[in-house]
């Protein structure tokens, strides 16, 4: 009789127990369930996001061997610091030899425009000339008509007359040649400028050319473009590459980082830019980071795909499409910073009622 009773108590020990668990369980569920349905009146959340920032890649615009390497991956950098070096005695004797080029131009350009002084000096000299001679012209005219006159009253011999006639002839020879000699002379000058329109073509031909190359030269030494934080390496000292080739990635952190969260077509009806959100990283359960929508993707992303859907094509099935939403992180740089990129997170943004 005593067992039994024993046994009465403990099954009803038992069972009260039982109760007390399944009813903090029941509890427990309702208020889960409660919380969630709340959440779920009052937020439009998503798991299906992602961190972002501007993560580049640097490439070289310079080809040769590598002499050294100045970071490591993951290292700060500030801008201006320099990251790779390039050998640059190729593009340094490609530079001399343009300047030596640029130099032996304008030397020859100094030497045409002392020619052009002195041609426009001779062709004054020859235009005196051809004053002077057109004067003795004159000159042998009026002698010529005074002994033809006085040939003609049989004052002055035949051979005197022809002897003017000599001297007069000779005059107007000497006057063809001036003129001739000064046309000759303004043809010389006519050339020399036209030499220096093509001396100063080929002095601005190399101008750019050593322009060229003193970029040539400087882009042998690679800088951080801005303050940022070296990523993956895929270079090392004494190693040959061409230009345009990728050397290593470098992440932005002078631009503020933003999360791509994609919500369902059914969720965005309410949202707006500005509105605040709510995001919690699978890195950092139970910490809240802030950021506020900035843009709603013009296109879902199905659009953007390197395949779209053509639904016309065949059988069709509705499927729930994803649209991007950019949401900039707010708040303390440090706290932010905790965040990388493609980190996946959950963002929560408030529903808007009217």
């Amino acid at each position: 009789m005593n067992k039994k009773n024993k046994y009465s108590v403990t099954d009803h020990l038992i069972t009260r127990v039982t109760a007390w668990i399944a009813g903090a369980i029941v509890l427990v569920l309702a208020g889960w369930g409660i919380i969630s349905l709340w959440e779920l009146y009052h937020f439009e959340e998503t798991n299906d996001a992602q961190v972002q920032e501007y993560i580049n890649p640097v490439i070289s615009r310079a080809g040769g061997f590598i002499v050294a390497v100045k970071f490591e991956e993951n290292q700060d950098m500030k801008k201006g610091d320099t990251l790779l070096v390039i050998d640059n005695r190729e593009y340094v004797i490609q530079q001399a030899q343009t300047e030596a080029a640029l130099l032996n131009a304008r030397s020859q350009l100094t030497v045409l425009e002392s020619n052009v002084e002195t041609l426009t000096e001779i062709s004054e000299v020859n235009r005196a000339q051809i004053a002077a001679a057109e004067a003795k012209v004159v000159k042998q005219q009026l002698d010529y008509a005074r002994y033809q006159k006085l040939y003609e009253v049989e004052s002055a011999t035949k051979q005197q007359l022809e002897n003017v006639q000599a001297l007069k002839d000779v005059a107007d020879a000497d006057l063809l040649s001036a003129n001739k000699n000064y046309r000759a002379s303004l043809s010389k000058i006519k050339d020399t400028q036209a030499q220096q329109i093509v001396i100063n073509a080929e002095i601005k031909r190399l101008s750019a050319l050593l322009d060229r190359h003193k970029l040539d030269v400087s882009y042998t030494v690679i800088t951080a473009p801005y303050n940022c934080r070296m990523g993956r390496r895929n270079v090392e000292k004494g190693q040959m590459i061409d230009a345009g080739q990728v050397l290593a990635y470098i992440v932005d952190q002078e631009t503020d980082k933003w999360v791509v969260a994609n919500y369902k077509e059914t969720q965005i009806g309410g949202m707006q830019i500005g509105e605040a959100a709510e995001i919690e990283a699978d890195a950092y359960p139970g910490k809240k980071f802030k950021g506020v929508i900035i843009s709603l993707s013009p296109a879902t992303g199905s659009s953007f795909s390197l395949l779209p859907p053509d639904n016309s094509t065949g059988n069709y099935v509705k499927i729930v499409q994803r649209v991007p939403v950019r949401i900039r992180l707010t708040g303390d740089r440090k706290e932010v910073d905790l965040l990388k990129a493609g980190m996946n997170v959950n963002v929560s943004i408030s529903k808007q009622r009217s």
